[in-house]
C-alpha cells in the first residue's frame, strides 16, 4: 500500500465573489462529467496511474528535483479546473483540464528530458484503455505535451490552465532534499516560498500569482533567475484565456 499522501491546498485558487470580495474556490465540489466521459475521480482511483506518478517522483528525487508526484499532480489538477471554472468555462472543459493537470508529469517515470511528449504518449494509452472520447483524448494529450517551457505552447484554454497551475506550484513543501546545507538555488527558492496563491478576477479578466517569500532564504532576484521563463509562459497562457497575468511578491506587483 502506498504511503503517499495527496495534498490539496484549499487556499491556492481564489476567485471574486459576486460582491467583489475574493473567495476560496479550491474546495469547489467536483462537477460531474457528462455520462460516458472519463473523470478525474476515476483517474485518481486508478492504481496504475498512481504507481507511475510515484515512480516519476522517485526518479525526480534521485536526480535532485523538487516533488513531482501525487501531491503536485493533485494540486495542479485542482488549480487547472478551478481556473477555468473561475473564468466561467463549462464543466467539461474544466474536467479535461483537471485530467491533463493530474497526468502532466507522468512521463517523468521514464526520463526528465522529453517528459511532456513521453507523458502525452502514456496518457494516450491510459485514456484509450478507459474508452475516453477521442476528441477529449486529443485535448488532454495536447495539454500534457505543451505544458513545459521552452517548447510548450498554450494551444487552447485547457493547455493554458494547466500551464498556469503547474508554474504556480512553487512552495516549501516541494523540497525533497533533507539536507539544507546542500540546497541548490532551486531548493532555496522553493523553500523560501511560504505561500502561493492564484487569484482570479473574472470581471477584470486578470489572473494573479501572489507569493510570499522569505527573503532570508532566497531573494526575489533569485526567484526571477530560475523562474522568469515560466512567468513569461504564464503571461502567454493568460493571454489565451483572454486575461492579463500579474505577479505579486511580498505585496509588491512586479
Amino acid at each position: 500500500m502506498s504511503n503517499t499522501t495527496e495534498v490539496l491546498a484549499s487556499d491556492r485558487v481564489v476567485a471574486p465573489s459576486p460582491k467583489g470580495r475574493m473567495k476560496d474556490v479550491a474546495a469547489t465540489p467536483v462537477p460531474e462529467a457528462p455520462n460516458g466521459k472519463v473523470t478525474l475521480k476515476e483517474l485518481r482511483a486508478n492504481d496504475r496511474v498512481r504507481t507511475y506518478l510515484e515512480a516519476a517522483n522517485r526518479q525526480m528525487a534521485t536526480i535532485g528535483y523538487s516533488e513531482h508526484g501525487v501531491r503536485h499532480a493533485a494540486l495542479v489538477a485542482a488549480i487547472s479546473r478551478n481556473i477555468l471554472m473561475g473564468l466561467g468555462e463549462d464543466s467539461h472543459q474544466a474536467e479535461l483540464a483537471a485530467i491533463a493537470g493530474y497526468l502532466h508529469d507522468i512521463g517523468n517515470c521514464v526520463h526528465r528530458i522529453y517528459h511532456p511528449q513521453i507523458g502525452a504518449s502514456m496518457a494516450f494509452y491510459i485514456l484509450e484503455q478507459m474508452h475516453m472520447d477521442a476528441n477529449d483524448v486529443a485535448t488532454v494529450i495536447g495539454a500534457i505535451g505543451n505544458h513545459e517551457e521552452p517548447e510548450g505552447v498554450p494551444i487552447n484554454d485547457v493547455t493554458a490552465a494547466v500551464i498556469i497551475a503547474d508554474k504556480s506550484d512553487v512552495h516549501f513543501t516541494r523540497v525533497q532534499n533533507p539536507d539544507p546545507s546542500t540546497y541548490d538555488i532551486h531548493d532555496r527558492v522553493n523553500h523560501a516560498v511560504q505561500k502561493s496563491h492564484i487569484l482570479i478576477d473574472s470581471a477584470a479578466m486578470v489572473i494573479t500569482l501572489d507569493l510570499v517569500i522569505d527573503t532570508g532564504q532566497a531573494s526575489v532576484m533569485e526567484y526571477f533567475e530560475i523562474f522568469v521563463e515560466r512567468m513569461i509562459m504564464c503571461r502567454k497562457a493568460a493571454k489565451v484565456l483572454k486575461c492579463n497575468f500579474r505577479l505579486i511578491i511580498n505585496g509588491v506587483e512586479l
